[in-house]
């Protein structure tokens, strides 16, 4: 991490730079804001702002993309409030002790690659749902809910869709998982829970799931459209497109963990592992590798 010191004070800066050298990072000292305004990239500059005379705004423009932290005599909207309304992240009081510095910089670190993975991962489900015509939960609908899907996209465009609606973030949950049931727990009782793969679990755990997410803001799905309950509300997300019509192309992996959760109903083990072109033992095989259960 390549850190910039904005400081006149030239023992105090040599101090701090050679603290910070010592624990990995390497330091830039500019005595002038002249100097901190050169065209050079930082991580992180440190800005003190009682450098005599001289207007220290032009190295928050110039640093806009880096992260600021004023290095302060005193509290004041000179030395603060206003810096920071002009970009600059945070503040230390000097006299400060090095580990509080390190402290802050690698919390601002962490906030701003936190931020930019979730920036990142909000335009990749805009991109992945923005086609999606799919009827939306109306935010007025009570919770807990059934969603009854032939395609899991379907399901995680509404769900994500809802999310966007309320201003909600959600937990996502996978009941496959062989901790499910203690996520579910330990998730705080009035956060949104999104779960899916209820087609894959036991009849046994169905119940105690749906008996656990009862009182619960709850959405859970399922791709078993013959998915019969009677503990929460259902809504059917059902299309008269096709999977295969989607524009979306699956592994073979996919298509085979498809075929069996949807079709393993309607037919028997012997004619479903023929339309697969496998062997009943493979069919076994792979409702064991994907965590399917037959359904009785």
């Amino acid at each position: 991490m390549k850190i910039l010191i904005v400081e006149n004070e030239i023992y105090l800066a040599q101090s701090i730079a050679s603290k910070l050298t010592e624990i990995g990072y390497t330091c830039d000292i500019a005595s002038s804001i002249k100097d901190a305004v050169k065209d050079e990239r930082y991580a992180a500059v440190l800005l003190s702002t009682n450098i005599s005379g001289q207007n220290f705004y032009p190295v928050i423009e110039k640093h806009k993309s880096s992260i600021i932290i004023l290095m302060i005599s005193y509290i004041s909207n000179d030395t603060v409030s206003n810096p920071i309304k002009a970009g600059a992240n945070d503040y230390i009081q000097k006299p400060f002790m090095i580990e509080e510095l390190i402290r802050k910089l690698q919390h601002l670190k962490n906030y701003n690659a936190l931020k930019k993975e979730n920036v990142t991962y909000k335009e990749y489900v805009n991109n992945l749902f923005e086609s999606s015509d799919l009827q939306p939960i109306n935010i007025k609908t009570k919770l807990p809910v059934l969603l009854k899907t032939n395609f899991q996209k379907h399901a995680d465009a509404v769900v994500f869709h809802y999310s966007v609606e309320t201003k909600e973030p959600f937990t996502f949950i996978s009941l496959s998982c062989a901790n499910a049931v203690e996520k579910i727990v330990k998730t705080p009782y009035n956060e949104l829970l999104y779960l899916v793969d209820l087609q894959n679990i036991k009849k046994s755990e169905k119940t105690k799931i749906l008996n656990l997410i009862e009182d619960r803001r709850a959405i859970i799905s399922t791709t078993d459209m013959n998915e019969a309950q009677e503990v929460i509300p259902e809504i059917e997300i059902s299309t008269d497109n096709k999977v295969f019509d989607r524009g979306d192309i699956l592994s073979i992996d996919d298509y085979v963990k498809y075929i069996i959760v949807n079709f393993q109903s309607k037919f028997p083990d012997t004619e479903l592992s023929k339309k697969l072109g496998i062997s009943r033992k493979s069919l076994w095989e792979k409702r064991k590798k994907y965590g399917i259960t037959k359904k009785k």
